[in-house]
């Protein structure tokens, strides 16, 4: 096969492919590092290629096939790896420069059991800095552009993993989604994003931004692929006290028998209106069509505390941010500056905090600071945590009534690098559908569902699920994709526009 021809293929033909000696993880590994060499100089996915390092990991996946030994379902797929993971070897950047040169000694949970499985790490993918944004233009390291338009953005805040998908430079990513950073992305690239339900895949070794919000999660160009490279990464973590000690739902089952009949599914009237793009409301009435046609039932709710989420979110991620960014201080780890004899301890990491952290993250800390500071504790992040338990609340409600929600993933297609930069709020808005399901801890996904007509960029649907039934999205997932791929093809298996 040409090398053209290989990075087209899907992670689970690829991974046929190499069990059968079709091809060898050698030659899987190199066409994606050309791929990377050839384009990434424009759409600027990685902020680090492990190019020696994947070869090594590839050469070890042929030598078991030739001893005859089992390969495992992903074994010899090329990923990207979203720089927040520690890797040990590896710089480990989560985007910021107060992190520049850190080499981490020890593996992530998810870094150790993605080598485990014999998954080839192509290297780590560019970030909004600590997670924090919607766009991956808060990178230290230059924005990433969308491979459909290089022009506008990629999602955020894993910008770089979703776009090393778009622009076929790995099959399979990993993000992390503390308000929508892992749908967002797949929704404006037009490729698959999964929030497993929160504590469902481990957090040890992956940087925090906020605690109780954060999630690893996969992401890829089909559901199938998705659900393949989810089954890898979850299971209960001793090394993380969130880590849910139970089994695993049977997720790959559920995205090889997709199907919806006779299942209710929900609409949110909170999930439409002022603000929402015409073409992504347009795509996704046909999306909630389309369900139908396929034999689900269609259930009109009212959860009306969402429209409090975003408001409470941006009291909860940036108080546990503050309190987690208090770790880089300049003295342990990372950029140090103004140690030259001259500076106080104190004022060593006030220098190094003014150097290293960007606009974003200093305006998060400073909001969170604040909400937790004496006399507004209680004003602040303990109403905005009372407005959590409301939420969660009117999704127990709903998943009375429904099996799985559906909604649009944002509320507008791709975004011009640049045009919300100086609108903070304009840019919390694009995660005004996902922010919701990380409050509650359920699992959601996002998946294509089209083109909007003004401006022909990628749409996504976006499918939520009770907590610990993250099979339910793959099921329901699965069965949309192949109807949508029936009806009109997966241009994502072909090629970005921009490309």
């Amino acid at each position: 096969m040409t090398e053209h021809a290989i990075i087209k293929l899907t992670a689970a033909e690829t991974a046929a492919k190499i069990a059968s000696g079709e091809l060898t993880a050698v030659e899987v590994a190199e066409a994606h590092l050309a791929r990377i060499e050839a384009v990434d100089e424009k759409v600027h996915a990685f902020l680090h290629v492990d190019r020696e390092g994947a070869l090594a990991q590839a050469r070890a996946v042929d030598e078991k096939r030739e001893r005859g030994e089992k390969l495992g379902p992903l074994a010899g797929v090329p990923l990207a790896l979203k720089d927040i993971f520690t890797t040990e070897g590896v710089p480990t950047t989560v985007g910021s420069k107060i992190l520049e040169g850190w080499i981490p000694p020890y593996d992530a949970t998810l870094t150790q059991r993605l080598k485990a499985a014999d998954v080839v790490i192509l290297g780590k993918t560019n970030m909004d800095e600590f997670a924090m944004g919607s766009s991956t233009e808060n990178s230290a390291y230059g924005p990433t552009g969308n491979p459909w338009d290089l022009t506008r953005i990629p999602g955020g805040s894993g910008g770089g993993s979703s776009a090393a998908l778009a622009a076929h430079m790995a099959p399979l990513a990993i993000g992390t989604d503390t308000g929508g950073s892992i749908r967002q992305p797949a929704a404006v690239t037009g490729t698959v994003g999964v929030k497993p339900t929160y504590g469902a895949v481990s957090r040890y070794g992956m940087v925090a931004f906020s605690s109780s919000l954060d999630q690893g999660g996969p992401c890829a160009r089909t559901v199938l692929d998705a659900a393949l490279l989810h089954e890898v990464i979850a299971g209960h973590d001793p090394l993380d006290s969130t880590s849910i000690d139970a089994p695993v739902p049977p997720i790959v089952e559920a995205a090889r028998n997709g199907s919806v009949a006779g299942m209710r599914v929900g609409v949110v009237k909170q999930f439409r209106g002022e603000g929402y793009q015409a073409g992504v409301i347009q795509r996704f009435d046909e999306s909630v069509e389309l369900l139908k046609e396929l034999g689900a039932e269609i259930v009109e709710l009212d959860c009306p505390s969402f429209d409090l989420a975003l408001s409470a979110y941006y009291l909860i991620a940036p108080s546990e941010c503050s309190s987690n960014l208090a770790r880089f201080d300049g003295l342990r780890y990372g950029l140090r500056t103004g140690d030259d004899g001259t500076h106080s301890a104190e004022e060593v990491t006030s220098l190094t905090r003014e150097a290293g952290f960007g606009p974003e993250v200093k305006r998060r800390i400073m909001l969170g600071t604040y909400a937790l500071s004496s006399g507004y504790y209680d004003a602040y992040y303990g109403s905005a945590q009372k407005v959590r338990t409301l939420i969660k609340q009117d999704f127990d409600k709903a998943f009375e009534q429904v099996d799985v929600i559906v909604s649009p993933t944002t509320p507008t297609t791709a975004f011009a690098i640049g045009e919300r930069a100086d609108d903070p709020m304009a840019m919390y808005l694009a995660d005004l559908c996902t922010i919701p399901t990380n409050l509650a801890g359920n699992a959601a996904m996002s998946l294509p569902c089209g083109l909007a007509p003004e401006d022909n960029l990628p749409v996504g649907l976006q499918i939520i699920a009770p907590v610990m039934k993250d099979d339910r999205l793959y099921k329901v997932g699965a069965a949309v994709e192949a109807a949508f791929v029936e009806k009109w093809g997966h241009p994502l298996l072909e090629e970005a526009p921009s490309l």
